[in-house]
């Protein structure tokens, strides 16, 4: 990069799933708190912006920055939304720290997803107007088809894609912020009850409320700051096609794309063997073993035989999600992305409990938007 970026703090609001007890405020004010005070700052004299990621479909209001600058200590500061993933929220604070002019920035992501009683309804606005959306069917259907056409493309086991939610909930059992931990065994999964076959409903991430902070810095702040800053080395973000009709379904291609932009930056020319771990986009536990493969670290068709091999465990060759992922943790809507960062920092720190990696030095991140987009950022992270 021309110039280096690093995250200097951390904070969070426990991930549950229902908080009847709290507003989105309250959560993202505990979690600022707690990144202000990692990052030993004051917000309102020592933070040159922010940046809070939020889908204003969600969030039941428009031009949702102007509902955030009070509880991140941002009142009369540069706010400014960000309707993407939390890792595009997070491209958006290092591309401002680039420019030189500023040098510490906040990104916030929340998700308050116990408030909506029609998540289908909302999701189904991102579909094509004309053709897609007449139609009125869930858009996990469009998960349930990408699966069927993945599973037939690679050759993968359904077996496979239950080993993940075993995995991930069971990583989860570990991490106290997860929502959704279980003890469950292949068979629990295959035999849950359909949702769009042959996904079943073991097979998607339930919901969770939650909130991250994370606090930037630009590389001499960053040392001035703290003795542990964990290095950006790359980051980039893709689109593929909206429509239905147009996509690749066998492959996640955006997720390729992403990761290259973010491989190219960090000088990454072997991702299997330069990273160490990875917490990857598992909304659906087949998108795992797909972004898995999009991601080049395994080949086509291998990430669910690797996965029933015990290769991505955590004490496998290549761990992912040692934090549960969005299976174990809970989908965060728009705050998934933040949380699979969250969990690359914990792991760089050292600081991750039970599930801490031995010797991890090099993290990547990376989130999907979810159905029915084809829109997807990664992260890469070093101490």
């Amino acid at each position: 990069m021309i110039r280096e970026v690093a995250i200097v703090g951390v904070g969070w609001s426990p991930f549950r799933s229902i908080t009847p007890d709290l507003s989105y405020k309250e959560m993202m004010y505990e979690a600022a708190v707690r990144a202000y005070e990692d990052a030993g700052i004051d917000p309102r004299r020592d933070v040159d912006s922010f940046v809070t990621v939020a889908e204003d479909f969600n969030e039941g209001t428009s031009i949702f920055d102007e509902y955030t600058p009070d509880q991140l200590g941002g009142a009369l500061r540069p706010n400014h939304t960000i309707t993407g993933d939390g890792i595009h929220g997070l491209a958006a604070a290092v591309m401002q720290i680039l420019t030189g002019h500023f040098n510490i920035v906040v990104v916030e992501a929340h998700s308050k997803a116990s408030n909506i009683l029609t998540h289908p309804h909302i999701l189904a606005y991102a579909m094509d107007p004309v053709y897609n959306r007449p139609l009125a069917f869930h858009p996990y259907a469009i998960a349930g088809m990408e699966m069927r056409r993945y599973l037939a493309e690679t050759g993968t086991p359904l077996e496979a894609c239950a080993q993940v939610v075993v995995k991930n909930r069971g990583n989860a059992r570990l991490n106290p912020l997860a929502a959704h931990a279980a003890d469950l065994s292949v068979e629990d999964v295959l035999g849950s009850e359909p949702i769009a076959e042959p996904l079943t409903r073991l097979q998607c991430a339930e919901h969770a409320d939650g909130a991250v902070v994370f606090v930037l810095a630009d590389g001499a702040t960053a040392r001035a700051l703290t003795d542990r800053p964990i290095w950006i080395r790359g980051i980039g973000w893709a689109n593929d096609t909206h429509t239905l009709e147009s996509r690749p379904w066998g492959e996640a291609s955006y997720a390729y794309w992403a990761s290259q932009m973010a491989y190219r930056m960090a000088g990454i020319k072997s991702p299997r063997n330069e990273i160490d771990f990875a917490e990857v986009d598992d909304t659906f536990a087949y998108k795992e073993l797909q972004h898995l493969e999009a991601l080049g670290l395994c080949r086509p068709g291998e990430a669910g035989w690797w996965t029933l091999e015990g290769a991505t465990a955590l004490t496998g060759e290549f761990p992912v999600n040692p934090s549960g992922g969005a299976l174990g943790e809970g989908h965060l809507l728009d705050c998934t992305g933040l949380a699979r960062v969250l969990e690359v920092v914990l792991q760089l720190r050292g600081e991750a409990g039970p599930r801490q990696l031995e010797g991890a030095e090099i993290g990547l991140a990376f989130s999907w938007r979810g159905v029915p987009t084809t829109s997807g950022a990664a992260v890469v992270l070093s101490n």
